[in-house]
């Protein structure tokens, strides 16, 4: 059995003349080479479920036959399981020695049943790059089509792959490349990707996934998982946001960058101070660029529309409506220029490397669940007193405490596999949260109003219009937040996993 570690990431087609004139390429061995793959499976997805891939290559005339598992994967770094043999006509899993993969795909029942699903076709372009074996990584271009079922999607890929060398190596010449061509880490494989078009998946924003800790996981491990979740949301949502007219995928990848932060914040006295130097600013940016492109978004959407649709004809709300639109492209487009640039993928890669590292480091000896408590008593220790210092007349003490309980409630969803019975006070706090939103959104709402405005006295009018039809809306949420923050106190802190 070989062990395949890799490094993959989406490059645009825009960017393959870049990567191929980049200079730490220009002079390696390099070759190219068309690659057909075929992968089976049954009608029903059997070997999909139980995370194995059996796909057959063309090599030549002759062909070769591949089984993967599912191994350690997170947001583009995979390590995982293969067994390759020459197909003779016929499968054969003889040389796959982990019996349980073995003895499921040798069932009869499967192999009666066993079909081509998808094809891949693409141009792979190899450079050897590395003086010694310790050293040597493979950088791999992929410029193709995956096929299933008369649908098509297109492969732009590069990937780096161990062939001798070590994982700091591979991020070494990955952050090289990056520095030059926009690349960002993929966490999805041509093989996922060939599933998702075989059963013809609508792309959708992706929401942030829960992350299954054990009560004795110790707590770099944790953070971990919990980071490299919150890295998995980031990326499954920048393809949508670049591509889709969706506000929801830049939504999603703001509240991923949030969530990031607050895991940082949590596991802060388990985590090497350096790992937070390395991250926070870049993370603060990205929250800044992409809050502005949502916050517009919310603008024309939630605060404008419903005012032009109740008054329909208004000039001036029209009006207003226009040159609020055309700050929102020009936001939207700043955001996309972030997110295609090779900052972001530098960024990812960072991470990627800061988590990867923590497996070097010695864990404390104590459990999560110790940090958990600590944590989560302090944090809803601040919660509370926000809510004693909050101010229905204040929106700044409001938002405050929106922050609090936002931040209590991240924590809460990173340890539910640990404390279970929270999912109730976890739902309860997002209520509030989004009741707070929403005045947060109108208290913003007034002065990018009056921004959009400018000095024009019609549009001024347009923007008092707005403010009036929302002032109902805008004094029932203050009523129902005034309930709300009463309850808060009450709130209990998780007991002890048991």
């Amino acid at each position: 059995m070989a062990k395949e570690v890799e490094l993959k990431l989406a490059i645009a087609e825009a960017e393959q003349r870049r990567l191929l004139a980049h200079p730490l390429l220009r002079h390696a061995p390099r070759r190219t080479q068309e690659l057909v793959n075929v992968y089976y499976d049954t009608p029903q997805r059997t070997l999909y479920r139980h995370g194995i891939a059996l796909r057959l290559r063309r090599q030549g005339r002759h062909w070769l036959q591949t089984v993967k598992c599912a191994g350690e994967t997170g947001a583009g770094l995979s390590s995982r399981p293969e067994w390759e043999m020459p197909y003779q006509g016929h499968f054969d899993f003889s040389a796959v020695d982990d019996e349980t993969v073995r003895s499921r795909l040798q069932r009869p029942q499967l192999q009666e049943r066993i079909a081509p699903l998808f094809e891949t076709r693409f141009r792979r372009t190899t450079w050897v790059l590395g003086d010694t074996p310790e050293q040597r990584v493979l950088v791999m271009l992929d410029r193709g089509w995956i096929a299933a079922d008369g649908r098509r999607e297109a492969i732009s890929e590069v990937e780096l792959e161990l062939d001798g060398g070590n994982i700091p190596h591979l991020f070494d010449i990955a952050d090289a490349l990056a520095e030059r061509v926009a690349l960002v880490p993929a966490s999805r494989s041509k093989a996922e990707r060939g599933y998702r078009l075989s059963v013809a998946t609508v792309e959708t924003p992706v929401n942030a996934g829960n992350v299954s800790l054990a009560k004795n996981t110790p707590p770099l491990a944790a953070f971990r998982d919990i980071a490299l979740s919150c890295l998995e949301q980031l990326q499954a949502n920048h393809s949508g946001a670049i591509s889709s007219a969706n506000p929801e995928y830049i939504h999603q990848m703001r509240i991923a960058t949030r969530r990031l932060r607050a895991a940082l914040r949590i596991f802060r006295p388990a985590l090497p101070p350096a790992l937070e130097e390395h991250l926070l600013p870049a993370l603060r940016t990205l929250v800044a660029t992409l809050g502005k492109a949502r916050d517009y978004d919310v603008l024309l959407h939630t605060i404008i529309a419903p005012v032009a649709q109740a008054i329909l004809g208004e000039p001036r709300l029209g009006a207003l409506a226009g040159f609020a639109t055309e700050r929102s492209y020009v936001a939207r487009q700043e955001t996309l220029s972030a997110l295609k640039s090779p900052h972001y993928g530098r960024m990812l890669l960072l991470a990627l490397r800061c988590l990867n590292d923590l497996d070097g480091i010695p864990e404390s000896g104590q459990a999560v669940t110790q940090l958990a408590k600590r944590r989560l008593k302090r944090l809803q220790c601040r919660m509370r007193d926000l809510a004693a210092e909050a101010d229905n007349g204040t929106p700044a003490s409001l938002h405050a405490l929106r922050i609090g309980i936002k931040r209590l409630r991240y924590g809460l969803e990173f340890f539910v596999s640990l404390y279970p019975k929270t999912t109730k006070k976890i739902r309860r706090l997002a209520e509030l949260q989004d009741c707070l939103g929403q005045l947060n959104d109108l208290a913003n709402a007034g002065a990018m109003l009056i921004e959009c405005a400018g000095t024009d006295p019609q549009l001024r009018e347009a923007v008092s219009l707005i403010g009036g039809w929302h002032a109902t809306r805008y004094a029932t949420l203050l009523k129902q937040v005034g309930r709300d923050i009463e309850k808060l106190v009450k709130l209990q802190r998780p007991r002890d996993v048991q």
